[in-house]
Parts: structure tokens; C-alpha cells; sequence
């Protein structure tokens, strides 16, 4: 089972981003997907400098992937996919489905199905298939039992790839509610998101933690963590995902890495992990539950 370290979901300074996948790349991860999905308005870093930071990863021996943004909203970012379709070197992970167009009609067989695709049937995914994907990543709310379901389905078994940590990206929106926080328009947002390491945790009145604003991204405010849940995984998934976070993203590398080698016991990982978890842990959707719920089978 191979590990795989998700786009960057935040939007960190372009020194500390570049030092985040320096360390990466001498990391024990596998796959490595880069780019920005979330605001058109963040670059601090643009695609000639993803491209070398891609470059550096492949150096490493790292299978790298160019993603695409989920929400498309002008011709700037129309633009910018165009690009990111019309390079040879890397392949892309396409989050919507003018990206699967292009890449399609560009003939490309090298491309991941990423999550915002929403598949959750054989005939969907079977036409992605059927349009070049290799790859595919589950929908973050899709249970364990629906995606054996699905893969039954499945005339070829594709390569599947699982979110298995990180703040849950639940929507997306038109509008910025980060800018919103601030009182401002979104075109005049001062790029308040730039520096902040996880977003900005929403409270209940009670003062619970409930959800994450990450600009036009609403992420889960609990850390998705399917530790526990790695026999299960091992037998319908190919590639986990790690979200990268703030702080200890390489620790939690290793701390799957050590799981999967059975160094460390699925219940022992997920203890472990718990030191670097910014909020409790949730598995909820894994099992057709409520996502926010940290279930443990009896």
C-alpha cells in the first residue's frame, strides 16, 4: 500500500511552503500532488514554481501529480488549467470535470479522478475510466461499505486512493468566508488566509468546534483519522492520503508508514497519532455514520 501526501490546502507563505516540500521529499511518502484547489487568488507560488518544486520531488523519487482547482470561475483560471493539461512531464489529478474534458481530449491515460468528482457508482467511474483516469480518489463521505459495493461493480478494478487524514474538505463556494470573517468582499479578501497554518475554527455558542473556514473551502473543524481503520483499508485500497498540516505532517508519514509495516498495531497508530491531532478524531463517514463521530467496532 502506497502513501500519498495531498495538495496543499492552505495558503502558506511561499518560503514556508518551499521549505514543507524540501522536507518532503526526503520523507518516506510516495505520491505527491501539488498545485492549488482551492482560490485562484493565492500565489505565492504559480505553476512555473510548482513545476520545480515538482521537479525536486521526482528527483527524489517521488510520483508527483499537477492538481487541478475544483471550483472554475474565470477565464484566468481557465487559462491555468489549459497549462497544467498541456505539460507532458507530471501527471494531474483532475477536480472538475472541464479538467476531465481537457485531459481527454488531450488523449492523456496519466491522470487521478480526485475527490471533488463525487463518484459514488460503477457507471460514473467506468466512464472516467473509459476517458484516461489510472487513478481514483474516494469521496471523503463515502463509507467503507459503499465503496466495496462499488468496486464489485466494476468491470475493470481500478486503483483506489482513501483520504485517510486530515480536516474533512466538505464544500466549496463562490463566496469567501474567510473574507467574510473579516468583513470583507472577496475581491478585496487582503489575502487574509496567507499565514494561517489550518484556517480559522468555527465554535458553536456552547463553544464546540464545529467547522474549519479555509477561504472558499468549509472543511471539518475534527481530524479525520482512519488509523484504527487500516485492516479494513488494506483490503479495498491502494493509496492513503495524508492532507498536510501546519505542524508534524512528516511524523504522520512515518507513523503510517510504521502502521502499515506492522510495526506499530492500527489501535497503537492512532494513540500515537493523537499528540500531533489538532482536534479529536473523527471516523464517522468511514462507517456510515454521522462524520463527525469516532467510531470503534465492538
Amino acid at each position: 500500500m502506497k502513501l500519498a501526501l495531498g495538495p496543499l490546502l492552505y495558503y502558506w507563505p511561499r518560503q514556508a511552503t518551499l521549505d514543507f516540500y524540501a522536507d518532503i521529499a526526503d520523507s518516506t511518502v510516495d505520491i505527491v500532488y501539488l498545485g492549488e484547489t482551492v482560490c485562484s487568488r493565492r500565489h505565492e507560488l504559480r505553476l512555473d514554481d510548482w513545476l520545480e518544486v515538482a521537479g525536486v520531488l521526482a528527483a527524489a523519487g517521488k510520483e508527483v501529480l499537477l492538481s487541478t482547482q475544483a471550483l472554475i470561475e474565470s477565464e484566468s483560471d481557465l487559462k491555468a488549467l489549459r497549462r497544467i493539461v498541456a505539460q507532458g512531464e507530471f501527471g494531474v489529478e483532475a477536480n472538475d470535470m472541464g479538467a476531465v474534458r481537457l485531459l481527454a481530449a488531450a488523449g492523456r491515460r496519466d491522470w487521478v479522478a480526485g475527490p471533488t468528482l463525487n463518484v459514488f457508482n460503477p457507471a460514473t467511474l467506468g466512464l472516467l475510466q473509459d476517458a484516461g483516469a489510472r487513478r481514483w480518489v474516494m469521496a471523503p463521505e463515502m463509507s467503507g461499505a459503499a465503496l466495496a459495493d462499488l468496486l464489485a461493480g466494476m468491470e475493470q478494478t481500478p486503483q483506489t486512493e482513501v483520504f485517510a487524514w486530515g480536516r474533512l474538505p466538505l464544500a466549496h463556494s463562490a463566496r469567501c468566508f474567510t473574507a467574510r470573517h473579516f468583513n470583507l468582499q472577496k475581491d478585496t479578501c487582503e489575502f487574509r488566509c496567507l499565514g494561517m497554518s489550518e484556517g480559522i475554527v468555527l465554535r458553536t455558542r456552547e463553544g464546540e468546534p464545529f467547522l474549519t473556514l479555509n477561504g472558499v473551502q468549509t472543511q471539518s473543524a475534527r481530524v479525520y483519522n482512519l488509523l484504527g481503520d487500516l485492516p479494513a483499508l488494506r483490503a479495498h485500497a491502494g493509496v492513503l492520503r495524508i492532507s498536510p498540516q501546519g505542524e508534524h505532517t512528516r511524523a504522520l508519514v512515518d507513523t503510517f508508514r510504521a502502521a502499515l509495516a506492522g510495526e506499530l498495531s492500527p489501535a497503537a497508530a492512532l494513540e500515537h497519532s493523537r499528540q500531533w491531532m489538532n482536534d479529536a478524531p473523527c471516523n464517522g463517514f468511514w462507517h456510515g455514520r454521522p462524520g463527525v463521530e469516532q467510531y470503534v467496532a465492538a
